[in-house]
């Protein structure tokens, strides 16, 4: 397992294991975005926070809310993300819990974590993977035909889950329970940071975010990003990078801030390599 802390060492070997003053922006949502900031000050690289996305309440809880009030009659509440299990959890334990025959279902490893952080769990997630994709792949999502399910979500979530759900034969409602918006943010500051070489990686974690920049850096910026190594977390965001005409994209092998700082840690090790 990747330890995040830097290895204790001197000299010129220790460049591999430092991120040597990288500035790096993140584009995390505010409230998200504290620990891998500190992962990447504590690595030696400088965090830049621009937060791209804001999570709020959605237009209109009462769908949900009715949804939470009928949870005993459901198979299996599935959650897609952590957002999800932080603004769904609450108002499910206010209404007395989750029904003991209920099964859970997260996403990925990011979402199961915020479940357990709220004293729920176990839960079904996909061992490698986190995508809607993975999730369809297991085996107790095969035979779905007549169970009730609940996806919770924020609005305008992807709907692959649902509709393939449905096609398998459940019965799916989907429980919105917040909303991403993009926040007003003058590009004046990134702009000027950017020119004077400062920002050298830029973490994106959703498309949402990497579409909210390319619109915020506008024709003046977009050159900058497309030349500034990006690290993702999902083929589906390194795609739409590649379609926006980024130059230098790099997979970390899951969501966690652990795998983002492993992938930072190894592009500053490909720049500081010697030459062969």
């Amino acid at each position: 397992m990747f330890d995040p802390s830097p290895p204790r060492q001197t000299g010129e070997g220790s460049r591999r294991f430092s991120l040597n003053g990288l500035g790096v922006l993140v584009t995390r949502p505010e409230h998200q975005a504290d620990n891998i900031c500190r992962l990447i000050e504590g690595a030696g690289g400088v965090a830049i926070r621009c937060p791209l996305l804001t999570i709020g309440e959605p237009r209109d809880s009462g769908p949900a809310l009715a949804v939470f009030d009928r949870l005993a009659d459901c198979d299996l509440l599935l959650f897609t993300s952590a957002n999800a299990v932080d603004r769904g959890l609450p108002p499910i334990l206010e209404r007395g819990g989750i029904p003991p025959h209920l099964e859970l279902a997260a996403i990925g490893a990011a979402t199961a974590r915020a479940l357990a952080r709220h004293g729920v769990g176990p839960c079904l997630r996909p061992d490698e993977g986190f995508t809607s994709e993975a999730l369809l792949a297991l085996p107790r999502f095969q035979q779905v035909a007549g169970q009730r399910i609940v996806i919770v979500r924020g609005e305008g979530g992807r709907e692959l889950l649902a509709t393939s759900l449905v096609a398998r034969g459940a019965r799916v409602v989907a429980a919105e329970v917040y909303r991403r918006e993009r926040p007003a943010i003058d590009p004046t500051p990134l702009l000027e940071r950017w020119a004077k070489g400062e920002i050298g990686a830029v973490v994106v974690t959703s498309r949402e975010s990497l579409r909210n920049l390319f619109d915020l850096l506008d024709v003046a910026g977009q050159d900058y990003l497309r030349d500034t190594p990006l690290v993702v977390v999902s083929d589906r965001i390194r795609q739409a990078a590649t379609d926006y005409g980024c130059h230098s994209i790099l997979l970390a092998r899951e969501a966690s801030d652990a795998a983002l700082l492993a992938a930072l840690l190894e592009l500053t090790a490909i720049s500081f390599s010697p030459a062969r």
